[in-house]
């Protein structure tokens, strides 16, 4: 895979306050760049939500209400994170959720595609029994010694899920071959499907 052909991409994840709709509590974009993840220049940002944090959601991520309490609400963070998604492509773990969710907070927000780990996984690894994000990390025994935070917040997420993409990424040929794996139909940047010429 020649990584310098890949258009910008950014690994999202999101934490929410555990309701239905979710609000978001965190969000992290990590940039892919020559086939590594580049902290350097990531994207993180934690708001305090509309609803407050539900027990179940505090104890799988650990954002209390009182840790959010001083953060800003989402309408002060909404224009800088638009910004820093632009309209790159972006890649998550059952990517649906995702973008569901930053859609919802993002109404004006459109990527150039979406790709979903989860997916390409099923078609790069077939036979698992587990396509959990977790299950992915021990098949594909990703390094994550230097993942920032610790499982399920948004920042060690997405560092997995981009340590993981890239780990597939290295089953496909070229770019177009990834996306055709990866990208959930009815989400940005999936292939048209081929028309037949006898149809009019």
């Amino acid at each position: 895979m020649d990584f310098s052909s890949w258009p910008p991409l950014l690994v999202v994840d999101v934490e929410g306050n555990g309701c239905n709709p979710p609000d978001l509590v965190e969000v992290a974009a990590l940039p892919v760049r020559g086939g590594h993840p580049d902290t350097s220049t990531a994207g993180w940002w934690l708001t305090r939500p509309r609803r407050p944090v539900t027990s179940f959601a505090a104890g799988v991520h650990g954002l209390t209400n009182e840790r959010l309490e001083q953060e800003p609400g989402w309408e002060e963070i909404a224009e800088k994170v638009h910004a820093f998604l632009g309209t790159a492509w972006v890649c998550a773990h059952n990517a649906h959720v995702d973008y569901k969710v930053l859609s919802a907070h993002l109404p004006q927000w459109q990527p150039a595609g979406v790709l979903d780990t989860l997916r390409l996984a099923r078609t790069t690894y077939p036979g698992l029994a587990k396509y959990s994000l977790d299950a992915l990390i021990t098949h594909v025994q990703l390094d994550l010694s230097t993942a920032p935070a610790q499982r399920h917040r948004a920042t060690f997420d997405a560092y997995a899920t981009a340590q993981l993409l890239i780990a597939m990424a290295s089953h496909y040929n070229t770019w177009d071959e990834l996306v055709a794996a990866a990208v959930p139909p009815g989400l940005p940047g999936a292939p048209e499907p081929e028309r037949d010429p006898t149809l009019w």
